[in-house]
């Protein structure tokens, strides 16, 4: 019962580590930072020269293969749009030129002398309008600052998704690196296991050892043997999510670098003031948040200016020209001199004062009060959430801190342990149960270091990120 509680506290691991970290990764960096997967287009190749891939090297793969990703840049790229038409329809007129040509045949109306005759016409018109709103309360302007706003949201939009696809890097790759080192404590103590019993097989040769220790002793193997090929297992399912959020080919091989000490935080002590302010002005949730609020006020202003008249300017010019081409005795003003003649122009001036239109105006002042009022409350609620986040991901730092610490020391006493019950057992001075216990503590305690260690490394990288750095900068 004990063999069979120790694989499952080996192998579950990971999952309570990691999981923890997930609803982090709901909030993200500045908004004035630029998208990693903008950058990708000059960095290269993602592998390094040693060929395994680093951490960083896994992020790129993925930020550079995510679909939602490019998704968001999709969306970021009709925000450009409504930008710049935006800015057209504010600073520029509006131009349309129309023409037309018909024939007549039969009897017509002669245009010179206004009588009925039998014979043939051709007549072409050409005409060419443009206007430009003066005044519409602002409206076009609001609409350029809101296009402007979305756009710095769609930016933060990527940059959220990126830390996302991230973090769940971070996460799978994080996996693959515990079971990697837990395989090779499993390995080590299965060759100890190895050796024990052959020890112990000699021992009985000689008589300083029974058949029964003999027997515990194989039994342990088993165990080791079987705990190896479970961890084994679990490694090739841990690559194989790692291949599946990367994006990666799942037939070709990923080689990984999987030095723990490669990825050591570099320590900054910050206050949680700090930390808390940096969320709040890089956090793209934050920006989020905020540029909504902003386009909800320009909103709001936008209708109020409604409720006054609107002033237009207004152009345009016309002409004609006429045959008739089945009278051989009608000679034709040359076409661009009946042009010049018949040209006539027009400026309009249009002033729209709203009177009376079902209170449609009322109405879109109300739902856009009670959307800027909502707006207004998400932002502050979002602001709580950071500020609570923040304090999270320092005390969940420092707990890991303070367990990373304990987990060493405890795996340097049962180590000592270890040696000593080792050396007691090749004496014969202990049962073949009370060194598998003592080898079993002593692996135990070694997973629980690793866990502690690969548990701090990715909190210290949270609320490194809530301070403004960004996981794929974080080195």
């Amino acid at each position: 019962m004990k063999k069979l509680t120790l694989i499952f506290m080996l192998l579950a691991f990971p999952v309570g580590a990691i999981a923890q970290t997930g609803e982090e990764g709901n909030t993200q960096t500045a908004d004035s930072a630029q998208p990693a997967a903008q950058q990708l287009r000059t960095d290269g190749s993602t592998q390094t020269a040693s060929g395994k891939m680093t951490l960083r090297d896994c992020m790129l793969y993925a930020l550079e293969h995510s679909a939602d990703i490019q998704i968001r840049q999709t969306e970021t790229a009709d925000a450009r749009v409504d930008r710049r038409e935006a800015i057209l329809r504010a600073f520029t007129p509006s131009l349309s030129g129309s023409t037309y040509a018909y024939s007549y045949f039969g009897r017509n109306i002669d245009p010179e002398t206004n009588t009925y005759v039998n014979t043939s016409s051709f007549n072409n018109g050409l005409s060419v309008s443009s206007g430009i709103t003066l005044f519409d309360g602002f409206s076009a302007i609001n609409n350029l600052r809101i296009a402007q706003t979305s756009v710095s949201m769609g930016l933060s939009t990527e940059i959220q998704e990126e830390d996302k696809v991230c973090l769940a890097t971070m996460e799978a790759f994080f996996n693959v690196i515990y079971y990697t080192s837990l395989v090779q404590i499993i390995s080590e103590q299965t060759d100890n296991a190895r050796s024990a019993l052959i020890l112990a097989t000699r021992q009985e040769e000689l008589g300083s050892k029974g058949h029964a220790d003999v027997v515990q002793m194989q039994a342990d193997l088993s165990d080791r043997e079987y705990e190896l090929v479970s961890a084994q297992n679990s490694l090739q399912n841990a690559i194989i999510t790692l291949k599946d959020v990367m994006l990666w080919p799942l037939d070709e091989e990923l080689v990984l670098d999987t030095d723990i000490e490669k990825l050591a935080p570099e320590s900054k002590p910050l206050a949680l003031e700090e930390i808390s302010a940096n969320a709040e002005a890089f956090l793209p949730k934050v920006s989020i948040s905020r540029g909504t609020r902003d386009n909800a006020r320009l909103e709001l202003q936008t209708a109020k200016w409604r409720f006054l008249p609107s002033l237009a300017l207004y152009g345009g010019w016309s002409s004609s020209y006429y045959t008739y081409p089945g009278d051989k005795s009608y000679v034709p003003t040359p076409y661009f001199e009946q042009l010049k003649r018949n040209a006539g122009e027009y400026v309009q001036l249009s002033l729209s004062i709203p009177i009376y239109g079902r209170f449609d105006k009322i109405n879109t002042l109300s739902r856009k009060r009670n959307a800027y009022r909502r707006a207004s409350l998400q932002y502050d609620k979002t602001l709580r959430e950071v500020e609570s986040e923040v304090r999270r991901a320092m005390q969940d730092r420092d707990g890991a801190q303070a367990a990373l610490l304990q987990a060493e020391r405890r795996s340097e006493v049962q180590n000592e342990a270890y040696k000593l019950n080792f050396k007691k057992f090749d004496q014969g001075l202990i049962s073949s149960i009370e060194y598998q216990t003592a080898a079993g503590n002593y692996m135990k305690a070694r997973a629980e270091q690793l866990n502690a260690h690969l548990q701090y490394l990715l909190k210290e990288r949270v609320v490194r990120y809530y301070n403004g750095e960004r996981y794929i900068d974080q080195q």
